[in-house]
């Protein structure tokens, strides 16, 4: 189920983060103003701008699912020199497609993995908990935040660009 929740989900959440900057472009364009304004919005003084957000949901979803499958060194690396939208895409890409390259049974024992970060000072979670306290949560804020910049400059997004195709049954 971790596969699902993660490696799926985030590949899902990424590709409607992706069109819902393509929709920031767009609007930038109409309103005859340079997309580099959205791509520089926050929502608070103290908080992270758009770009960020970007880089953030990025590095949250694949080392999340790096960290549970136990191979953080496979997680592709970012400088977190972005400052253009073209950019930020080609970042989403290659995080997309570090995602797609995990399979299912890499997942083998994941919830069961003691996972830790640096900033935990020799503290760990067991993957399961990793997954639904950190990694999902994380992926989500910084996608929603991005989300809510946009929105809050004028970008005409809605709850369906956030959640995506669904896949209804008949």
């Amino acid at each position: 189920m971790l596969y699902q929740l993660t490696q799926v989900q985030f590949q899902k959440m990424l590709k409607n983060l992706s069109v819902i900057l393509n929709k920031g472009a767009a609007h930038a364009e109409a309103k005859k103003f340079d997309v580099a304004v959205l791509l520089n919005a926050r929502l608070a003084p103290d908080q992270f701008p758009l770009i960020r957000q970007v880089q953030i949901a990025c590095d949250s979803a694949k080392l999340g699912v790096a960290r549970l499958i136990g191979e953080v060194d496979a997680a592709p690396k970012h400088t977190d020199t972005e400052t253009t939208l073209a950019e930020l895409q080609q970042r989403i890409t290659e995080t997309l497609d570090y995602l797609a390259s995990v399979t299912e049974d890499q997942f083998a024992g994941a919830a069961e993995r003691h996972i830790s970060q640096p900033r935990w000072e020799g503290k760990y979670l067991f993957g399961s908990e990793f997954a639904l306290q950190h990694a999902i949560p994380n992926v989500y804020f910084h996608i929603t935040t991005a989300y809510a910049i946009l929105r809050h400059n004028g970008v005409d997004v809605g709850k369906k660009d956030f959640l995506g195709q669904m896949d209804y049954k008949s």
